[in-house]
This record gives structure tokens, sequence and C-alpha cells, in this order.
């Protein structure tokens, strides 16, 4: 299980790089509930390693649900199933800094109508389309 959040300011979406094996792509900054944390502190924490930002949760917006093929993850194994609580969130604090030592090597800003044309993971637009964000398919 992970959470994750999504942070919209200003026309501009939060994301951070993922960068971990060979593996390379935008995603939300959140990641893995550790055991006995709520998802939301979860959500909080990852947010704060990954980007450097404080935020605030202002709802749950769903519950994202995958599978990952063993011959598709970065270290192949058994078929992994993924829950994903999202949440959307907004800063309260802090500053935009990178990860250091961690699954992700760089957080930035993107305007919302720029987002399609990066290269990043699906969690993305399930995530913008839970919140109501514009998706070109």
């Amino acid at each position: 299980m992970a959470a994750y959040a999504v942070v919209v300011d200003q026309g501009r979406l939060l994301l951070a790089h993922w960068a971990e094996g060979d593996l390379h792509g935008w995603t939300l900054p959140g990641g893995g509930i550790d055991p006995g944390e709520h998802p939301e502190q979860a959500a909080v924490r990852e947010v704060r390693e990954e980007t450097g930002y404080d935020v605030e949760l202002d709802e749950l917006l769903g519950i994202d649900s995958i599978v990952f093929r063993g011959a598709d993850r970065v270290i192949p194994g058994p078929d992994l199933h993924g829950l994903r609580v999202l949440y959307r969130a907004h800063v309260v604090g802090g500053r935009l800094t990178h990860e250091v030592d961690g699954s992700t090597d760089e957080a930035a800003w993107f305007l919302l109508a720029d987002v399609d044309d990066l290269r990043r993971v699906g969690l993305v637009d399930a995530a913008r389309r839970l919140a109501g964000l514009p998706v070109r398919d």
C-alpha cells in the first residue's frame, strides 16, 4: 500500500521524478506506507521527503488498484498488487527541495497543460482523472 498527493497551485502540478533502477519518469509525490502508519500521515511524510514541502490534505480522491507483473518489475519476482491511496493536498510550508538517496531525484512544478508531454507513470493520469484535472487521451 502506498499514499500519494495531488498538489495543484496556480495551474501547476507538483511532481517528483522517479529514478529507481533503469526506470525513470515523473510521478506524484508519495510512496509506501510504513507499518502502523496511517495513509494520511504517509502522504504528508512522503511529500515532505520527496519535494521539501509541508502539505495539508484536503480530501480523499480515491484508491487506485494496479497489478505489476513479476517479469516487468525492476527486480523480477512474483506479481505485486498495489493499492494507492490518493489525496488532494495544498502546500502550507517548506520549499522545493530534491530528495537525496531516495526513489526520486528531483521535484518540480509543471503547468497542467504540459503534463501530457512528460514521460510519466500511469499513476499521474489516474490521479488527474480522479481530481477532475485535464488528461489528453
